[in-house]
């Protein structure tokens, strides 16, 4: 029989979300799926699933390679998951920093001069 694990634990466990508490609520929210549907934090993965993750603006999607029951560090992720995101995903999310950060919060002042400078540099590019 093959090796399974609840979905929370192995989000935690890969660094999708700080805290097993936080990949629960993201599951219970609906914004943690495996095949398009919404799964429950005790739904049981197993290798070669792929999950859609929803990251504020960012559509995450996942493959798993390995289950493991331990957080690791950063650089052992990669032997665990392998992110399939399509770049167009990235691309999307780089450009909507950029539109934002040409964007002023209304009441906040006048720019100084190097918002300034970098304000027009953005509008250049």
């Amino acid at each position: 029989m093959d090796e399974v694990l609840r979905i929370d634990k192995w989000l935690w466990a890969v660094r999708i979300y700080k805290t097993r508490t936080m990949a629960g609520d993201a599951c219970r929210a609906g914004k943690v799926k495996i095949q398009g549907q919404a799964v429950k934090p005790s739904r049981a993965i197993k290798s070669g699933d792929i999950i859609q993750v929803t990251l504020g603006p960012l559509n995450k999607t996942i493959q798993v390679k390995e289950l493991i029951h331990n957080r690791v560090s950063a650089k052992l992720v990669s032997q665990s998951m392998l992110d399939i995101t399509p770049e167009e995903e990235y691309e999307r999310i780089k450009f909507m920093h950029e539109m934002k950060a040409g964007m002023r919060e209304r009441g906040s002042g006048r720019p100084t001069k190097k918002e300034r400078r970098d304000l027009d540099k953005l509008a250049e590019d």
